[in-house]
Formats: C-alpha cells, sequence, structure tokens
C-alpha cells in the first residue's frame, strides 16, 4: 500500500513521518560522528545502551521510506546513516596500536606456523640444491658460471686466489664487500618477493626460484672452501643469511600456497580458493619484509663491524634459534599457559 492509497499526500506523511522520527536519527547520526572521531570512550552507559536500539530504529523507519516511496532525499540520508552506523555497532574498534600488536602476536606467527609444510619444503629445496652445486662444481669449476654469472660474481670464482677470497669476507668500508653485500640482500629481496607473486603460475616458478638461490649459495661455497675458505664463508654468511633465508623460504611458502590452491581448488572455484589461501599468504609475506629490513641491517651493519668468524656464527644462530621459538615454540608454550 502507497502513500496515495491512504489518502495521504506524500509531501504530507514525508514531514509526519520526519517529526516522528528525526530525534532518533539525529541523536544516532552524533553518536556515529563521535566514535568515528575515535573518542569512543566518551559515550556515556546510556549512549552505548541507546546505540543498538537506535540503530534498528533507523533501519525500521529506512525500510518504511523505502515501501513508501518517501522523497529520494531521505532515504538516501538514512541509507548514509544506517551504512555509518553499522560499521560502528559492528565493526572492529581497535586502535592501530593494538591491530599492530594483533599483527605481531597473533596474525603473523599464526600464519607462519600454518605454512609449516611449505616452509620446511622450501627450506629442503634450498638444501639440497646448495648440496647439488656445491659437489658439480667442486667436481667440475667451470659449472659455476653457469650458476652465477661473472658480471655478478665480481672476481669471486673458481679463478680466484685464496688471497683474494679471504679479503673479501673481512674488508670494511666501500670496497667490494659493500657492493657484493648490496647485491646479495637486493637479489634475495628479489627473490623473496617474487617468489610469492608468481606462486599464482601453480607455483612452478616459485618453486625455481628457490631452487637457484640454493644453487647460488651451493656456488659460493663450492669456491671458497676450495681455498680452504668455507669456515670464514659460512660466518660471513650465517650473521644475515638465517635471517634472510628463512625470509625467502616463508615467502616461497605463501606462493606455493597459492599455487596450490589453485591448481586444486576442491569443492571451491578456483578465484575463491586463491582468496581463501591468499589471506594467509598475504600475512605472512607482509612480515617476510620485516625480517628482510632486519637482514639488511645485519648485513649491511652488523657484517662491517664484526670480523670474528665465531661472534658472527653466534648471531646468526641466535637470530634463527629467536625466529623459530617465536613462530613455532612460543605461539605453543603461550596457549599452553593460556588455558
Amino acid at each position: 500500500m502507497n502513500a496515495s492509497a491512504t489518502g495521504i499526500g506524500p509531501s504530507v506523511n514525508a514531514t509526519r513521518f520526519r517529526a516522528e522520527h528525526a530525534a532518533d536519527w539525529e541523536r544516532l547520526g552524533a553518536l556515529v560522528a563521535r566514535m568515528e572521531k575515535g573518542s569512543l570512550r566518551s559515550l556515556g552507559d546510556d549512549d552505548l545502551l541507546d546505540l543498538p536500539r537506535l540503530y534498528r530504529t533507523t533501519l525500521s523507519s529506512l525500510s518504511l521510506a523505502r515501501d513508501t516511496s518517501l522523497d529520494r532525499a531521505l532515504v538516501a540520508y538514512l541509507e548514509q546513516l544506517c551504512t555509518r552506523a553499522y560499521f560502528q555497532v559492528y565493526g572492529v574498534q581497535s586502535s592501530a596500536t593494538r591491530q599492530l600488536a594483533e599483527f605481531f602476536t597473533g596474525g603473523w606467527p599464526r600464519a607462519v606456523r600454518d605454512l609449516w609444510r611449505e616452509t620446511l619444503f622450501c627450506a629442503a629445496l634450498i638444501a639440497g640444491a646448495a648440496v647439488a652445486a656445491f659437489l658439480l662444481i667442486r667436481s667440475d669449476p667451470t659449472w659455476f658460471y653457469s650458476v652465477i654469472p661473472p658480471g655478478l660474481a665480481g672476481g669471486r670464482d673458481p679463478s680466484a686466489s685464496a688471497e683474494m677470497l679471504r679479503g673479501t669476507l673481512y674488508e670494511r668500508g666501500e670496497g667490494g664487500l659493500m657492493v657484493f653485500a648490496t647485491f646479495l640482500f637486493t637479489h634475495n629481496s628479489q627473490i623473496a618477493i617474487f617468489a610469492f607473486a608468481l606462486g599464482f603460475a601453480f607455483a612452478i616458478p616459485t618453486v625455481l626460484l628457490i631452487m637457484y638461490n640454493g644453487l647460488m649459495l651451493g656456488a659460493l661455497f663450492a669456491v671458497f672452501a676450495a681455498r680452504g675458505l668455507g669456515y670464514n664463508l659460512t660466518g660471513w654468511l650465517m650473521i644475515h643469511g638465517t635471517t634472510e633465508l628463512l625470509a625467502i623460504a616463508i615467502a616461497g611458502a605463501a606462493g606455493i600456497r597459492i599455487g596450490l590452491a589453485i591448481a586444486f581448488p576442491g569443492e571451491l572455484s578456483r578465484m575463491d580458493s586463491a582468496v581463501r589461501a591468499g589471506r594467509i599468504a598475504a600475512t605472512a609475506m607482509l612480515g617476510t619484509v620485516l625480517m628482510l629490513l632486519a637482514a639488511g641491517l645485519l648485513e649491511g651493519v652488523g657484517r662491517q663491524t664484526i670480523t670474528d668468524d665465531v661472534l658472527r656464527m653466534l648471531i646468526g644462530g641466535a637470530m634463527l634459534a629467536g625466529w623459530i621459538v617465536y613462530f613455532y615454540l612460543w605461539p605453543a608454550f603461550h596457549g599452553r599457559n593460556a588455558r
């Protein structure tokens, strides 16, 4: 039944309708405006109790306004007010600081923990490729140039002397070590980002990138170990490499999770399956950016100022232990205590 069927003119009906409910609308609008400004604590007990009632009343007003074909301006006003109120009543009311704390204490480690199988696979892939490259180049050094082009090796190839290689491990300043350190950080950061982004191609490029990173690692060890510097290279890499390689493994795991979701969507559509996997993968990948920043500081500052091999290894080992506890051990221990 519309307004004309009742014998009441639309303008009179609209006027009467506004007069009966305008006070509730204005009060709801005032409360929503205060909440939107972040002043939820300024609401009193009466305000908090009235908020759900005012929201339901305004929804009823909107429904009635649509059914009776009231003027469009009033309908638009009520739609906007109900939308704003919905996000304040049912939305997440937490500060940026609280959301950031939730990311570090719950969201990020939970996402990484959920990807443990894919992360373990990536770590095994890096280690396996490194061992394969090491053995291959030790048996035939010419394979080194198939893994690392001469322009990127910067003279750190099978033809380099022990003195030259040793110098690259301990020199400071803006020399070759700084250039090579910058290359390694940039290269590994790109691998992490591409390993995640290319997961949409059924994870095949992701697996290849992770494998190539392991091949480069094994190629370097083959060259330095041939000159009796394998132990020294271990310290040089560990101080930042434990964090950096773990970040790459997690990024690869995130890409593989998305690729598998697309390749094997199950009962879901490929898009829905990718979206579901993407929520976890994106959270994990966001955290790896922070890990790469930490690795960059260890690489660009720590490795330049700390030249003792044992200390480098201790720092790298402590970082790896810290990440393992943070991602895998502390949440489980914390959960048992909470229960």
